[in-house]
C-alpha cells in the first residue's frame, strides 16, 4: 500500500472528463487539478467535481497544483506541446494515443523521456482490455504468428462529430499498439494501404497491411462506416492465427444487450467510470499509471515513449502508402461523379 498519487488532468472533453471521474474514485490516486482552455469546460468540470481546483492555463497550473503526474487528454494538436511542457517541469505524464499529430512533434519529446520512460507512459486503453490482455498471455509460448487480423469500425456521424481526424489516427492506432505488443515490439519490413473517400472528400475508411521478415502478416481496416442502426461506438475484432491455432476477441461491444423499440449496447466499450467503483481498461491504466509514478514497475510492453514513436513512425508510411496509390488521389467530386 503507498500513499494515493496526487494527479491532475489537462483537457476535459469526452476522454477527459472520462480521465478524471475514474480518477476521482481511485484508491491508488488522487484527482488534484484539472485544467482546460475552454470556460464553458471548466464551468462543467466545477459543478461536477466542486473540490477540485481548475486553471485555464497549464503554466499556472503547474507552479499552484501540487499534483504528483498528469494526464494530457486534450486535442491531439496540442499533446506533445502540453506533454513537453509538464516534462520541462520534472512532472511525470500519461499522455492519450497518438502522442502527437505529427511525428516531428512526437520525437521532440526525446531529449525530456527518461531512458525508461518512467516519466513518460503512452495512454492506451486498449492493452489494458481484459480480454486482450487474456489474449496477450495466449499467444506466448504457442510460436511465432503467421496472420494478424483487425477490423475497427465507428459510425458515420464521426466524421461531423471529429471532421479533422482520420481513421489512421482516430481508431487504426488502437489496432496498431495491439499489433506491435503482439509482435514483441519487432519492426515490420513492407507497408502498403489503401484509403476510400465520400463524394464530399472526407476519408471514411482505411486499409492497411504490414509484413514481416518472418513471414508474418497483419491486416487492418478502420472505419467511419457502421449505420445508426449498429451498436453506438461500432464494432471491433481481432483475430490470430499461428501454427496449429487461432484466436478471436470481439471486445466492443460487450456482450450485454437490451431491446426497447430498438436495440442498444449499454456497455460497448469496456469503461465504467462510475463513481465509487471504477472499473475496465480506463481504470486498469490508470492504476498501472499510479504504479509506474511510484516506481513499483516499469513502463508496460506498448505504453512505453519508444513504443509511441514506433507507432507514430508506422501510421507516418501507412498514411504515405495510401496517398501513393494514385487510384485514391482523385476520390469522386460531390457531384458523384468520378474524374473523366
Amino acid at each position: 500500500m503507498h500513499e494515493p498519487v496526487r494527479i491532475a488532468v489537462v483537457g476535459l472533453g469526452n476522454f477527459g472528463r472520462l480521465h478524471a471521474l475514474t480518477l476521482s474514485s481511485l484508491a491508488e490516486a488522487k484527482l488534484v487539478g484539472l485544467v482546460d482552455q475552454r470556460s464553458e469546460a471548466l464551468a462543467a468540470a466545477q459543478a461536477q467535481f466542486a473540490k477540485v481546483p481548475v486553471w485555464n492555463d497549464i503554466e499556472l497550473a503547474i507552479g499552484e497544483c501540487d499534483a504528483e503526474a498528469w494526464v494530457v487528454a486534450s486535442s491531439t494538436a496540442s499533446h506533445a506541446s502540453v506533454a513537453r511542457t509538464l516534462l520541462a517541469a520534472a512532472r511525470p505524464v500519461l499522455v492519450e494515443k497518438p502522442l502527437a499529430e505529427n511525428l516531428k512533434d512526437a520525437e521532440s519529446l526525446a531529449p525530456l523521456v527518461a531512458a525508461d520512460s518512467s516519466n513518460l507512459m503512452a495512454g492506451h486503453i486498449v492493452l489494458f482490455n481484459s480480454e486482450f490482455r487474456q489474449l496477450l498471455d495466449e499467444t506466448r509460448g504457442r510460436g511465432p504468428l503467421a496472420f494478424i487480423d483487425c477490423v475497427r469500425h465507428r459510425p458515420v456521424t464521426t466524421m461531423q462529430l471529429l471532421p479533422d481526424e482520420n481513421p489512421f489516427h482516430l481508431t487504426m492506432v488502437h489496432d496498431l499498439y495491439c499489433v506491435l505488443a503482439l509482435m514483441n515490439r519487432a519492426e515490420p519490413q513492407h507497408f502498403s494501404a489503401q484509403i476510400h473517400h465520400t463524394p464530399n472528400r472526407e476519408c471514411d475508411l482505411a486499409v492497411a497491411q504490414l509484413r514481416w521478415d518472418s513471414g508474418a502478416v497483419a491486416s487492418l481496416a478502420a472505419s467511419f462506416l457502421t449505420p445508426a442502426g449498429m451498436p453506438h461506438d461500432g464494432f471491433d475484432r481481432l483475430e490470430v492465427f499461428g501454427q496449429g491455432w487461432a484466436a478471436r476477441i470481439e471486445p466492443n461491444p460487450r456482450p450485454l444487450e437490451l431491446w426497447d423499440e430498438r436495440a442498444r449496447w449499454p456497455s460497448a466499450l469496456e469503461i465504467r467510470a462510475v463513481p465509487g467503483s471504477p472499473s475496465g481498461m480506463l481504470a486498469e491504466e490508470l492504476r498501472c499509471f499510479c504504479r509506474v509514478v511510484r516506481g513499483l514497475e516499469p513502463v508496460p510492453l506498448g505504453a512505453s515513449y519508444a513504443d509511441a514513436m514506433q507507432v507514430q513512425r508506422w501510421v507516418d508510411r501507412l498514411e504515405a502508402a495510401a496517398i501513393a496509390q494514385k487510384q485514391f488521389q482523385n476520390p469522386p467530386s460531390p457531384s458523384g461523379r468520378g474524374p473523366g
